[in-house]
């Protein structure tokens, strides 16, 4: 017997055991009392020793009826028909195997089931004949006994099956939850992944251009070499900014979501004249101009054209070298954020720098991701460019004019 939540479990052999005893002191008693206040005066064999052994047999068999639903059916089947066959008195051990053909039921396929149905009938209109019963009540009486029995029966092999669908369908459902789960932690990794690439691959490329420039003017140009290392220090303090905002996000527990905080320093397109100002001090001489009219975007809109323009410009970093001309182009459409980064010419970089290739990449998943796309690569009158679009809410529906 084992306690659960609210409710107690005992073991079906317990339970099959007490039925199977209860059921044959009952029909014991039952058949010894009913000989003598009644079968004893009718002519009937005497309840003995017999009678009581063949009673036993039809009942205790009951112990094993979810263990083995066939041998209890047939001990129990069969020692009724011995009983009937010895003209010992009626209606004294037909429940048994009823109970027991009930259990067989359940168990088994229709097509097997339906012979426990047929021998048990057979015992009860034998019964019934042997109580000198006519014929056709013998009949109706097995008839309806074991229909109600089959109805039953079957009923409840269908809610087993159904409740058997049930938990294999509960199961998928928890392995595809899990799935998602794992999905999105996947999903979720990607997304620190690109932002810590996007974070570090730029900050570091212009520190290392930085720091080569300063090295290499260090004693030609003192002035230069000086305002290189001004910008690897405020490179180096936007680089800490942007990595102290993200492992924010990454360390705030689900009890304390202070999102506002958390993404306050998220970049945006706002950032772009900043992001400008860094990269010019790298040595490239980069210009930028709007057209349309410029609106608020939705953060991760913002975030993903902010990201794709730095990566553009930390490519032209790592390739074009000093003295690249590098142009942006923001176009603010009614329902479309077109932006094209350009980069020409450029003597080759001081130093060289490592690619993993996984810039592009980004970038297309970024701008796919907000179901945009993004085109790279070389120019046809030579440079290199990169032409991003983003899909807007259109003016009118968003309540701009």
């Amino acid at each position: 017997m084992q306690v659960g939540r609210g409710r107690i479990r005992v073991d079906p052999l317990v339970i099959d055991s007490l039925l199977g005893c209860v059921m044959a002191v009952v029909t014991v008693t039952y058949g010894r009392q009913a000989y003598t206040a009644q079968y004893q005066g009718e002519g009937w064999p005497s309840f003995g020793v017999l009678a009581i052994a063949l009673s036993l047999a039809v009942n205790l068999p009951l112990v094993l009826r979810e263990r083995a639903p066939w041998v209890a059916f047939g001990i129990s089947c069969g020692a009724l028909a011995v009983y009937t066959a010895a003209g010992f008195q009626p209606s004294t051990n037909l429940w048994a195997p009823l109970l027991a053909c009930y259990t067989v039921i359940v168990r088994s396929p229709a097509r097997r089931a339906a012979w426990a149905a047929a021998a048990t009938a057979a015992a009860w209109a034998a019964a019934g004949l042997a109580a000198r019963l006519s014929v056709e009540l013998s009949l109706t009486q097995a008839a309806l006994g074991v229909g109600v029995v089959w109805a039953w029966a079957t009923g409840s092999r269908r809610l087993a099956q159904r409740n058997v669908q049930l938990a294999e369908l509960t199961a998928q459902l928890r392995r595809e939850q899990e799935l998602r789960a794992q999905h999105a932690i996947a999903q979720e990794r990607l997304r620190i992944a690109r932002e810590l690439h996007d974070v570090v691959a730029h900050h570091l490329s212009a520190l290392a251009v930085q720091a080569g420039l300063a090295e290499y003017v260090f004693a030609s140009d003192p002035a230069a070499a000086r305002q290189a290392v001004v910008s690897v220090g405020s490179s180096s303090r936007q680089a800490l900014e942007e990595m102290r905002g993200l492992l924010g996000v990454l360390r705030t527990g689900a009890e304390s979501p202070d999102e506002e905080n958390l993404y306050r320093s998220a970049p945006g397109l706002e950032a772009l004249d900043d992001l400008v100002r860094r990269t010019r001090a790298s040595g490239l001489d980069v210009t930028w101009s709007g057209s349309g009219q410029r609106r608020p975007l939705p953060s991760g809109v913002d975030l993903c054209a902010y990201r794709i323009v730095q990566e553009a410009l930390t490519n032209s970093v790592k390739h074009a070298g000093p003295g690249a001309r590098v142009s942006i182009s923001l176009g603010f459409g009614s329902d479309l954020l077109t932006c094209e980064v350009t980069s020409r010419g450029g003597a080759a970089p001081a130093a060289e720098l490592p690619s993993t290739g996984l810039g592009l990449i980004g970038m297309r998943e970024r701008a796919r991701l907000y179901g945009g796309s993004l085109r790279a690569g070389p120019r046809a009158e030579g440079g290199f460019e990169v032409v991003f679009t983003v899909p807007l809410v259109p003016l009118d529906t968003a309540g701009g004019a």
